[in-house]
């Protein structure tokens, strides 16, 4: 089954993140496929450059980033939610790309099935 995610909630502030995270780590495992997870609203905040979680605690931008170079999955930070919080072109964690909600629409067109997590 090929799976679209969006993801609507900031990495610490909602377990939306860590749920959406390890959904995919379990489709991935179960033979599906990731095409792509969309992050909207604070969901765009999981692409936040130079944020440096302590060391004792979970670091989800590094995991989205490695889940993307190990399973080849397509990161995109909407660029106008991006913008409002002061995410730009160029400017993303390692993995993530910017682009606008056409690839939201285009995952809810491809794929079997688009999953949300948070509000």
């Amino acid at each position: 089954m090929k799976i679209g995610i969006l993801v609507n909630e900031g990495p610490y502030n909602h377990q939306a993140s860590d749920t959406a995270l390890n959904f995919c780590k379990a489709a991935l495992a179960k033979g599906h496929t990731i095409w792509r997870v969309f992050f909207y609203y604070d969901g765009v905040l999981n692409a936040a450059p130079r944020a440096e979680p302590p060391t004792d605690d979970r670091n989800l931008f590094k995991q989205w980033g490695e889940l993307a170079e190990k399973h080849g999955v397509d990161l995109v930070v909407c660029v106008a939610a991006g913008l409002r919080r002061g995410i730009r072109e160029g400017d993303t964690a390692p993995g993530f790309r910017i682009s606008g909600l056409g690839q939201l629409i285009e995952a809810g067109i491809q794929c079997d099935r688009l999953v949300t997590f948070g509000d």
